[in-house]
């Protein structure tokens, strides 16, 4: 009996090496916060494409078993709490573990653990959920309302979420001044406005130069140049 048999999403994603991590995502803002983590953490993983697409994977009871949510990204670690296999979904919650498990991009206590964990909660409860609405109402089905108030709306708080972080920077190299899981979780979601959702312009990302300098040594860091790609992209 292989160590992670007791999880049913590996019945449809059966493991290559029961050993190591297993990740179900995408490489959208949120899946691509875990591949990057993992690829600046050097922990072994194998990684499974969860398509959302006409696919609809994430709706089969196979991926519900581990994230009743249905949302990527997702983890299996076989060696989890007292060396127990542990299943865990939800990013910033993921960030957490792996930052604990290795010690690494999350200070272990004190102030600066808190000073992280706050900006990594701004971005899920704040640029994730904001800029996604970006997203809906500028490129997907949402750009077929007529009325312009949904997207204004979004436009202009995003807008203001990039000048908390643009000030959040000045002086700064790293979003805390040490390169952390914030930055990791924060800078995708930026980028994505300009490659993903194609409203850089709408958003006035260009205003904010310490975003663009940010931006570019996030970017450069060889883990995030592999991370951004994991699953491989198909587009």
């Amino acid at each position: 009996m292989g160590k992670l048999d007791a999880f049913p999403i590996t019945r449809r994603w059966p493991p290559k090496r029961d050993d190591v991590i297993q990740l179900y995502s995408l490489p959208t803002p949120n899946g691509v916060k875990v591949s990057i983590m993992l690829e600046e953490t050097g922990l072994d993983f194998d990684v499974h494409r969860i398509d959302i697409g006409e696919a609809a994977d994430q709706m089969t009871p196979e991926f519900l078993s581990l994230n009743p949510n249905n949302k990527i990204p997702a983890i299996i670690d076989p060696d989890g709490p007292d060396g127990k296999p542990i299943g865990l979904w939800e990013s910033g919650a993921i960030l957490i573990y792996l930052a604990d498990k290795t010690g690494k991009l999350l200070p272990k206590s004190g102030a600066e653990r808190y000073h992280t964990l706050q900006w990594l909660m701004f971005q899920m409860g704040g640029v994730g959920p904001m800029f996604g609405q970006v997203g809906f109402f500028h490129k997907y089905k949402g750009k077929e309302i007529e009325d312009p108030r949904p997207r204004t709306r979004y436009y202009n708080e995003s807008n203001r979420l990039l000048g908390v972080i643009d000030r959040q920077l000045q002086g700064r190299d790293w979003i805390t001044g040490t390169y952390s899981i914030a930055d990791i979780a924060i800078a995708p979601w930026v980028r994505n406005l300009r490659t993903g959702y194609e409203a850089a312009k709408e958003t006035r990302l260009d205003d904010f130069a310490n975003i663009a300098r940010w931006l570019d040594a996030f970017t450069a860091r060889p883990a995030v140049e592999r991370g951004l790609n994991i699953p491989p992209r198909q587009d």
